[in-house]
C-alpha cells in the first residue's frame, strides 16, 4: 500500500462523516472568520491615549515655542549681537516648547485614561463621558495644589471637555465635516 493511500484511509477513518476531509499543508492555524465573534469588543483606548497625549504634546509645544519666541524678543538688550538675539530666541522657545508640551501632553494622557476607564466601566461613549474625563483630569492634575484648586480644575476641564463636544457636535450638524 503506498503512503497516498494510507493517508487517505486514514483521514477517512478520523474525520467526522458530515464534513468532507480536506488536508492543508499550512502551519497556520484554522481561519477564524467561521467564529462568531463577540458582541462587545474590548478597547482599551490605545488608540485614543496615543491620539490625545500626541496631540497635545504637539499643540502645546508649538504654543510654547510661540510664546517663547515672544519672550525671547522681548529679552533683547541694548548692545546684542545678531547671535545672542537669535541665542536668546532658541533658547526661549525650546524650553517654554518643552514644559508647555509636557504638561498639555500629559493632561491628553491622563483624559485618555480616564475617558478608556469611564467607557469601559459603563459600556457606553456620549458626551457624559468627555465629561467626567474632563472632570477627572482637571482634578487629578491639580490634585498637589491642593482640594480646592482640583475642585475648581475639575469644574474647568467637566466644562472644557463639554463645550469641546458640544462644539464637535454642531460642526458635525451645520458644517458636514
Amino acid at each position: 500500500m503506498t503512503k497516498a493511500r494510507a493517508f487517505t484511509i486514514l483521514t477517512r477513518a478520523t474525520s467526522s462523516p458530515s464534513k468532507p476531509s480536506t488536508f492543508t499543508s499550512s502551519p497556520l492555524p484554522p481561519s477564524t472568520s467561521s467564529r462568531k465573534s463577540p458582541s462587545k469588543s474590548v478597547d482599551l483606548g490605545g488608540e485614543n491615549l496615543t491620539f490625545y497625549a500626541g496631540t497635545c504634546y504637539l499643540g502645546g509645544s508649538v504654543a510654547g515655542a510661540a510664546a517663547g519666541v515672544i519672550s525671547g524678543v522681548k529679552s533683547f538688550e541694548y548692545g546684542d549681537t545678531t547671535k545672542l538675539k537669535i541665542n536668546r530666541i532658541l533658547n526661549s522657545s525650546g524650553h517654554t516648547g518643552r514644559s508647555l508640551g509636557c504638561r498639555i501632553g500629559a493632561a491628553g494622557l491622563i483624559y485618555a485614561g480616564i475617558e478608556s476607564g469611564v467607557v469601559a466601566y459603563t459600556d457606553r461613549d456620549d458626551v457624559w463621558t468627555s465629561v467626567v474625563a474632563g472632570l477627572g483630569t482637571g482634578a487629578v492634575f491639580r490634585a498637589a495644589r491642593g482640594v480646592r484648586s482640583a475642585a475648581v480644575a475639575g469644574a474647568l476641564g467637566g466644562m472644557v471637555a463639554g463645550g469641546v463636544v458640544a462644539g464637535k457636535q454642531v460642526l458635525k450638524r451645520y458644517a458636514h465635516i
